[in-house]
């Protein structure tokens, strides 16, 4: 048997990938080598891992948690929604194909082959796994061919903990209602049980925690507060985004939400500074006129992207924005919209076809089947950056000329005359303190505010991982798992 343990859930939303990144990091402080692994995962924000795929942002976290690299086996199966019924299916980090909901149902039982293959090359370097389940196994209606929660959990022969989440209300009813909509067989295999979120005077809910075990007969694993911390780690999915609000700064920052933003956790270094203001602008608003800078992340689909933007009319904002001398940045698919024309002539995002864009640098895009996913290191504004590229298509036109940054002797990028638009492929450039501090700089003057991100990401693993050291049974974890 395998050492593992797999966290699922009473439904999305209730902490899993916070709860496995915390045991990683506090399994990994122990001695122990961890691994993390999620056998389905759906988020269009995604990284790139050392061995040339992609995998969600989750376990990205989660691996940097139990300090090891990323690979495409801790997450083999990987959802990237492109429309409201449809998803690019990613494989063990390349891209597989494209498919329809119903198309995808009857594709999950050909696929679990590659999600045990990617667990046992994982655990063949391990002393734990900790697996992640996704949505809930009480979604009985999807068992049939599942590989992402039960279905996964009996063809590895994994235990499981059940993870109820008490802030959204009704947590012993979703505890126990999962447990008996389960078969027999999968309820037994649930060992113990974690509640997350928690609000107040624990002693309040001494009773709930015996009476759930008593109904259940799980054994209880920790009644966690709520981790005030998460907010300094990356977020898995667009969920988090309703998270995003406006604060006073003298440097506004203002991100259009469109339907299929991707790798949005490029903006977190951004609202780490105490000066600037992240806004995302929802559809139906208009984009503030006293923006210092309008920026267009990435997007997993950029010419459906672009037709919402039309649709929403942020063209016609963005170009009075730019008419009155504000800055526009754009990375990766924002990048693209910020030429004249992005093409698809092998119909890589739909039909083949294409769309005008904004028309703020004289650039053309081509989609092309060949997608870049690749770690960087590349200087920008005379600062050194790390980070990677994810995106399929080329981008040429006389704006190139002037690159917004270099990756070693190859420029990337492009700068309007003025210097007032700008865009890139690179994403995670803004986790480069001195490259962060140079470009707000470039928007209003400033001091540099002494922010370390990335330092801050590893100080709030460390808290997270004492936080499950004090409210969660670790060591009852470690003998469920069979260590």
């Amino acid at each position: 048997m395998i050492p593992a343990l797999m966290f699922q859930g009473t439904g999305s939303d209730v902490g899993k990938s916070l709860i496995v990144a915390g045991l990683a990091r506090a399994f990994a402080n122990r001695g122990l080598k961890v691994r993390p692994f999620k056998p389905q995962n759906m988020s269009n924000n995604a990284a790139v891992t050392a061995d040339g795929g992609e995998i969600g942002r989750a376990q990205a976290l989660q691996a940097r948690a139990a300090r090891v690299p990323l690979s495409v086996h801790m997450n083999p199966v990987l959802l990237k929604p492109q429309s409201d019924v449809g998803s690019q299916v990613i494989v063990q980090g390349r891209i597989f194909g494209n498919a329809k909901a119903q198309d995808y149902h009857r594709l999950k039982p050909q696929l679990m082959a590659s999600v045990l293959d990617s667990y046992r090359r994982l655990a063949a370097e391990a002393d734990l796994v900790l697996v992640e389940g996704a949505g809930s196994p009480a979604e009985i209606n999807l068992r049939e061919g599942d590989i992402a929660n039960m279905g996964f959990a009996e063809a590895a022969d994994v235990p499981v903990v059940l993870v109820g989440d008490i802030d959204r209300g009704g947590v012993i009813a979703s505890i126990y209602g999962t447990v008996q909509l389960l078969r027999p067989d999968e309820a037994a295999r649930i060992k113990g049980f974690l509640i997350n979120k928690f609000r107040g005077d624990p002693a309040l809910f001494a009773g709930g925690m015996q009476l759930i075990a008593g109904k259940t007969g799980l054994a209880p694993l920790g009644l966690v507060p709520w981790f005030a911390g998460a907010d300094r780690l990356p977020p898995e999915d667009a969920v988090a985004l309703s998270g995003y609000k406006a604060k006073d700064a003298s440097i506004r920052i203002v991100v259009p939400q469109l339907p299929r933003i991707s790798n949005f956790d490029d903006l977190d270094p951004l609202r780490a500074e105490p000066d600037a203001s992240v806004e995302l602008i929802r559809p139906g608003t208009a984009l503030p006129g006293d923006a210092d800078l309008v920026l267009l992340p990435g997007s997993k689909a950029t010419i459906a992207d672009l037709r919402a933007l039309y649709e929403t009319g942020w063209d016609i904002d963005i170009r009075a924005h730019r008419r009155r001398g504000g800055a526009v940045f754009g990375l990766c698919g924002g990048y693209q919209m910020l030429g004249r024309r992005v093409e698809d002539p092998s119909g890589i995002e739909g039909p083949a076809g294409g769309i005008d864009g904004l028309g703020l640098l004289d650039l053309v895009t081509t989609l092309t089947d060949d997608k870049a996913l690749v770690e960087v290191k590349a200087r920008a504004l005379g600062h050194d950056i790390a980070g990677y590229e994810m995106h399929v298509g080329m981008t040429e036109g006389a704006d190139c000329a002037r690159p917004f940054l270099a990756i070693g002797n190859r420029p990337d990028g492009a700068i309007s005359a003025d210097g007032r638009v700008m865009g890139c492929y690179v994403h995670g450039l803004f986790a480069a303190d001195s490259f962060r501090h140079a470009f707000l700089n470039g928007l209003r003057v400033r001091n540099e505010s002494g922010v370390a991100y990335e330092q801050g990401v590893e100080q709030a693993l460390d808290e997270l991982a004492a936080h499950l050291e004090r409210h969660a049974a670790l060591d009852r974890m470690l003998e469920i798992a069979g260590l």
